[in-house]
């Protein structure tokens, strides 16, 4: 390991211009108080919501200038952005281009897994099972509003899911579970993307599931999750980060069998998209049917206390420090 004969300069890359921002600052700061000092020299970076570089001292950097301090300061960059500019792909191209060793899935991994149309054709590409659906742009829906309404009314019936094609953590996303409410949540879409997806409503159990890669072509999933939605009725944005959402049970309470067949899904998408390092997999086991949808993959988790990784990891007894390790020593 690099950092047997001196410690690793580590550079925690938090928060970032989507809506995320302050959940990305969350996981910086957690990752920052739990690197070990024996072993890292961690500094602190934020991207600003209007995308300038703060890099500790804290003088404000454009994206060139960031780059050049990085490279002087840092040996790895731990990226703990949240979505967009983090999870699409934007800032792993920019560290690629410049050589920068960085944390998580590479750029075109990153694109593909924020994408939830295509990752959804390479889930299947795998033999994955996801719900059916569709998806449509801003100015198509304008032009065509009408058919696309009837087309999903017809198909799926309700209740049906509408959410962004390339957003994080369920934002903006809807239970659609009458017609008159289906165009607002459309809308509520475009308010945050340009791009949407509707997609048969798949009622069953939902479990999230993380895999770390443990050496080179070694992939270990964790113990699922078992998510039981208590704000809402389904795991939205406020279900996610609200005191007391929602219990999220680990080990999952499900036969070993469905466990076994989610860490083996989890295993799948991680292939399928290429990722590096750790991602998560969102899923929904149907119990009349026994079938597993997965619903996307995430390629850069949250690293909160509340997040589902780490809890994730404990039960499978790796604290948190060494989860951190493990995710810089497969960047490295």
């Amino acid at each position: 390991m690099l950092w047997i004969n001196k410690k690793l300069r580590v550079l925690v890359l938090g928060g970032g211009p989507s809506v995320e921002h302050d959940v990305s600052l969350r996981t910086a700061q957690m990752i920052y108080e739990n690197l070990a000092r024996t072993m890292y020299e961690p500094r602190l970076a934020t991207i600003t919501k209007n995308g300038m570089w703060l890099i500790a001292p804290f003088l404000p950097l454009g994206e060139e200038e960031a780059v050049s301090k990085i490279k002087s300061v840092a040996d790895v960059v731990f990226i703990a952005l949240h979505g967009e500019y983090g999870e699409d792909g934007t800032v792993q191209r920019l560290f690629d281009k410049h050589g920068i060793c960085y944390t998580g899935s590479r750029a075109h991994a990153s694109t593909l897994g924020m994408n939830k149309l295509i990752a959804r054709d390479r889930f299947r590409a795998f033999g994955l099972f996801v719900p059916q659906g569709f998806g449509f742009a801003y100015d198509t829906f304008e032009r065509r509003r009408r058919e696309i309404i009837s087309l999903a009314t017809w198909y799926f019936g309700f209740p049906l899911v509408v959410k962004p094609v390339d957003r994080g953590s369920s934002v903006g996303v809807s239970l659609v579970t009458i017609p008159a409410r289906f165009e607002r949540a459309i809308h509520d879409v475009f308010h945050v993307s340009q791009y949407a997806i509707v997609e048969k409503y798949i009622d069953g159990r939902e479990l999230s599931c993380g895999v770390l890669e443990e050496k080179i072509g070694t992939i270990r999933a964790l113990p699922p999750t078992e998510i039981v939605p208590k704000k809402n009725n389904f795991f939205d944005y406020d279900s996610k980060y609200s005191e007391g959402g929602a219990d999220e049970i680990t080990p999952a309470r499900v036969p070993f069998v469905v466990a076994a067949r989610v860490k083996e899904t989890a295993v799948a998408a991680h292939r399928a998209i290429g990722c590096r390092g750790y991602s998560r997999i969102d899923c929904i086991w149907h119990p009349e049917t026994d079938q597993l949808y997965v619903l996307e993959i995430n390629t850069l988790p949250g690293l909160t206390q509340a997040s589902i990784l780490p809890k994730e990891a404990e039960a499978a007894g790796i604290s948190f420090s060494q989860l951190l390790d493990r995710i810089i020593h497969s960047a490295i």
